[in-house]
């Protein structure tokens, strides 16, 4: 009689292998992990941006850009996101939800992660300069509850500026599209801006929708609270969100 076939190995008997022997489980752990990535990361380099560019949304400004830095260096983002997600709750409390070509030119973005003061992402011109200065010098006088500490200093501090043309200029580096004409004329039109006395019409072609006016109260001096001001009044403003009102996609 013939010999009885041997008996094939089970699946699981080929999975016990693995589970025996660590290294081989590793290794198979590593190729698994590979290549899910590679699914994942490999399609990007065919994309011609990996974010859609909407209409309006423009550089900062030089004034609006040191305000940034400011908002950044006092640790605003601590408190405060800039980041509206697609939930109906947030939509109705902040406005339309954001969209992720509104910090395309943020080196670093400021989305943010804790919100123990609102979410700034559509602040601009939502309050007044005026309400502005009176919620940086003293928060309580304007929103009794806040538990935000003021920062006076600002409107006393003169603005430092005159590096904004090197801060133009490795912004440029890092693929914000600043000209060689804007990062010479920086400091002119940082100025420019919050004491609006030359060629506004200039300015606004190079950056389209740019606020010009003095931000701190104060027209004979350019303080850090004039920056801060512009960025804040800046927030949100760039583009219609009438284009992109998709309220169907709102959970």
């Amino acid at each position: 009689m013939a010999e009885a076939a041997a008996p094939k190995k089970s699946i699981w008997a080929k999975h016990a292998f693995l589970e025996k022997n660590s290294i081989w489980l590793l290794i198979g752990i590593l190729i698994v992990v590979a290549i899910g990535g590679l699914v994942e990361i490999v399609p990007l380099f065919y994309l011609k941006s990996t974010i859609e560019k909407v209409s309006g949304v423009r550089p900062w400004t030089p004034l609006e850009l040191a305000g940034r830095n400011i908002y950044i260096r006092e640790g605003c983002y601590n408190c405060h996101s800039q980041m509206i997600r697609p939930l109906r709750d947030e939509v109705e409390r902040y406005g339309h939800y954001s969209l992720a070509a509104e910090s395309m030119y943020d080196r670093p973005f400021q989305w943010g992660s804790k919100r123990t003061g609102p979410d700034l992402a559509r602040v601009g011109n939502k309050y007044s300069d005026e309400w502005q200065r009176q919620h940086l010098a003293d928060p309580r006088s304007v929103v009794p509850g806040s538990i935000m500490p003021g920062y006076p200093f600002l409107a006393q501090t003169r603005l430092k500026a005159d590096h904004i043309g090197e801060d133009l200029k490795v912004n440029a580096v890092l693929g914000v599209p600043y000209t060689e004409e804007m990062i010479a004329g920086a400091l002119t039109d940082l100025r420019l801006q919050a004491t609006p006395d030359g060629d506004v019409a200039e300015l606004q072609k190079r950056y389209p929708g740019a606020q010009v006016r003095d931000f701190d109260g104060n027209p004979r001096e350019l303080t850090e609270a004039d920056a801060l001001i512009a960025y804040l009044q800046a927030l949100g403003t760039m583009v219609d969100f009438k284009l992109y009102d998709d309220k169907a996609n709102i959970r």
